[in-house]
């Protein structure tokens, strides 16, 4: 160990005490002890052998033992403790400009944020804003930080690959040699984490030169990884890898396919092929020497004896056998979504006024709009007491009458309590024409508390649709422990919805167990949970997870009309 590693140590140390709150002459001790060492011309591992450390200027007693245990045994016990007792996540925060141990000690005693991902959730919700020495300036200033980081993640978030892969592909569309384009990959498939943009084009061959050094010189190209006629890659200034690969038109079906994978599906596939004496790769499908052409992936599928399986669901978790059997319904689109319910207006943590969010509402053509704010528990979401509930529900009333062309609906999203109880008495939850019940604190339950915890809140009777089901960040915070299963079936029986959390940091309920809701024939609802009129789009993700979970639109409460709305509601 060298005076580098020890000046690191003794600043973080110094970070340390001060996101705990320690003495301050006690942290200002560790900084100057740094600077010390840091600058110290003399060997460091000299002085300690010779007993000398003494002779250094600003180096007590206690730092002297400190640096004498950090150079004879390569490590330091309070350093090690220090650590420990402080959430991991917290030194990440720090790297964004700006935000120094006495803000992030705010963030994570005020709000109990703890990593990157769950200050920009707290960010994007507004929730910053409540605190002492934060403002709208500082939190844009940390969202831009967060951008910057993320560049050197290596995983992207849905949203990330869906927004500037359309851009590419829209940009590429331009160029008036190529033919057919998509996105494929992951982000075709709507996985919830992305690694990389893949794009696959067609043109003739001899425009491939001329479209890859058009491709390579957009305007977001940070850097080129490689540039070929069949396959380029570069990476954009986000930093998230784009992968172009041009085939000629007749092989673009099959590299569609191929690229858009997954892997486990074109396994089964070619498997499948094989059992029909052909071949498949992503040229083509083969008898023998001889291709099969065809025009798109319909027809592939069909040579294969399958109805088409949408890209969603192309992850061999039965879709094979399904589409032989022709049992794949159509599923779930953006244009069957008649209205949404989780929705937060200036009430509490949202940034704009109930009208406008309803004359939003009212330009997607929606049938329906609930209001939901925070419950008064949310204290740094402005949650709602009962005079706040009471001007609210006035304010609606009125602007029904404004507005009759549109249902308006008086909902909250209470907090579901560490006991299982909503976060009103009955006779203010009865004033809503709905109920959203989510967690939003103590997540670190064991699984058997925190299920019994869910289960209470699905057995109240007031509660409508239960949000956000297993409370976790993407990138950032897992689930919290729970029987996920037993928690569905508790719905199932309860006749309670389940939220598509659509925030592109949530994705929760998580596809993999949308089929298992349906099958138990548990309605869900895609919900943008929106905090902006621009959130209220983020549907367009929650749709991507209902599709890859097998949701027809029949499965879906903000698919129904007016009428079943206000039955359900009223049951």
């Amino acid at each position: 160990m060298d005076k580098k590693d020890v000046s690191r140590i003794l600043n973080e140390i110094g970070v340390l005490l001060e996101l705990r709150g320690e003495n301050h002459f006690k942290i200002r001790a560790y900084f100057n002890g740094a600077r010390a060492i840091e600058t110290l011309q003399e060997d460091i591992q000299t002085l300690v052998k010779e007993n000398r450390l003494q002779e250094i200027k600003g180096i007590g007693k206690g730092l002297q033992e400190n640096i004498i245990e950090l150079i004879n045994t390569g490590g330091l016990e309070y350093y090690e403790e220090l650590k420990d007792s402080v959430p991991e996540g917290l030194f990440e925060i720090l790297k964004i400009p700006g935000l120094g141990p006495k803000k992030v000690k705010v963030l994570y005693e005020e709000l109990d944020i703890k990593t990157i991902g769950e200050l920009e959730y707290a960010c994007l919700e507004n929730r910053l804003l409540s605190l002492k020495g934060f403002g709208n300036k500082t939190q844009n200033n940390i969202l831009e930080g967060i951008e910057n980081l993320k560049k050197y993640r290596g995983k992207h978030l849905l949203s990330t690959g869906i927004n500037f892969g359309n851009m590419i592909v829209d940009e590429l569309k331009k160029h008036e040699h190529i033919i057919r384009i998509s996105l494929a990959g992951s982000i075709r498939r709507g996985k919830e984490v992305v690694k990389d943009i893949d794009i696959i084009a067609s043109c003739n061959d001899k425009h491939r030169k001329e479209i890859m050094d058009y491709f390579t010189s957009l305007e977001h190209v940070e850097k080129i990884i490689n540039s070929g006629n069949t396959k380029s890659s570069i990476i954009l200034t986000l930093g998230i890898n784009v992968d172009l690969r041009l085939v000629n038109d007749m092989e673009y079906p099959y590299a569609l396919h191929h690229f858009t994978g997954s892997k486990e599906h074109n396994t089964a596939l070619r498997q499948r092929a094989k059992g029909m004496g052909l071949k498949i790769n992503e040229y083509g499908i083969f008898n023998g020497d001889e291709r099969i052409d065809v025009k798109d992936e319909e027809k592939f599928f069909s040579i294969l004896k399958l109805q088409y399986i949408e890209p969603e669901l192309r992850e061999n978790m039965g879709e094979i056998e399904a589409a032989e059997k022709g049992k794949i319904s159509k599923l779930i689109e953006l244009k069957d979504i008649k209205g949404v319910f989780h929705n937060h207006s200036n009430y509490s943590d949202g940034t704009n006024q109930i009208e406008e969010l309803i004359q939003a509402a009212i330009e997607r053509d929606f049938k329906y709009i609930g209001i939901s704010d925070h419950s008064q528990s949310a204290f740094y979401a402005n949650g709602l007491k009962e005079k706040d509930i009471m001007k609210q529900h006035r304010e609606i009333e009125e602007l029904r009458k404004k507005y009759p062309e549109i249902k308006i609906y008086k909902g909250i999203e209470s907090d579901i309590l560490l006991d299982g109880s909503l976060d009103y008495d009955d006779d203010i939850l009865s004033s809503f024409d709905y109920v959203i019940g989510s967690i939003h604190s103590n997540f670190n339950l064991d699984k058997s508390t925190m299920t019994k915890r869910l289960i209470t809140a699905i057995e109240n009777k007031y509660l409508k649709i239960l949000g956000h089901m297993t409370g976790r960040l993407l990138l950032s915070r897992k689930a919290y422990d729970l029987d996920i299963k037993k928690a569905i079936q508790a719905c199932a029986e309860n006749n309670v919805v389940i939220e598509i959390n659509s925030n592109p940091h949530r994705l929760d309920l998580d596809w993999r167990m949308c089929k298992y809701a349906k099958d138990l024939g548990v309605k869900l609802s895609i919900e943008p949970d929106a905090h902006r009129i621009s959130g209220i789009d983020d549907i367009v993700y929650g749709i991507k997870t209902a599709r890859k979970g097998w949701i027809e639109a029949k499965d879906v409460l903000n698919a129904m009309d007016v009428d079943y709305i206000n039955d359900f509601f009223n049951t």
